[in-house]
């Protein structure tokens, strides 16, 4: 019976998940920790992370990591990884047949300024998700490694916003400030 949950939860967070993996996260969230209890908010925010680090898209890696993870077995990671894409399969053979005949219609030049603000408010939802006690702490139980976790998050922000630092360096940066100080 997992193993049909599995497939249908992620064919549909495939389906629904407009906006990439990062808009995706809090989609797969709801699916994996909250509505059928596979991992608990600890063990998906690990697999984020994991995820985060591993080469190729965060969605596909998370949902390969969780299918791994609740089945326990490779066709369970198999079987998520392809529910997750086999929406966007599916969509994009018809989007393009349908888009090389009618991109410059206004009609779809406006359907796309729909969903710019959409994407980006779900990939800010997922930015919220991941601000979490597991990732920060709480100021009133270990104020030490909130204030640690806030410092890396800040210092990290800046490197990139302000200083378009390379990504894997200041992951690689985090994970030894990490290691060194926990």
């Amino acid at each position: 019976m997992i193993w049909l949950q599995l497939f249908y939860s992620f064919f549909k967070i495939g389906l629904f998940g407009f906006g990439g993996g990062y808009a995706m996260l809090s989609m797969i969230q709801g699916e994996v920790v909250t509505r059928h209890a596979w991992l608990t908010s600890q063990e998906f925010t690990d697999i984020i992370a994991i995820s985060q680090m591993t080469p190729g898209p965060i969605g596909i890696n998370s949902s390969t990591y969780i299918g791994y993870t609740a089945t326990g077995s490779v066709w369970g990671a198999a079987l998520t990884t392809f529910a997750l894409i086999l929406p966007s399969l599916i969509v994009m053979l018809i989007l393009y047949k349908s888009f090389m005949r009618y991109h410059n219609s206004q009609y779809v030049i406006d359907i796309f300024s729909g969903l710019r603000p959409a994407v980006i408010g779900l990939i800010a939802s997922a930015a919220l998700v991941l601000m979490n006690a597991e990732n920060f702490g709480f100021p009133q139980s270990d104020l030490r490694q909130f204030i640690v976790s806030v410092t890396i998050f800040a210092l990290v922000f800046v490197a990139n916003f302000f200083f378009k630092a390379n990504a894997i360096l200041l992951i690689v940066l985090a994970g030894v400030a990490g290691f060194l100080i926990y």
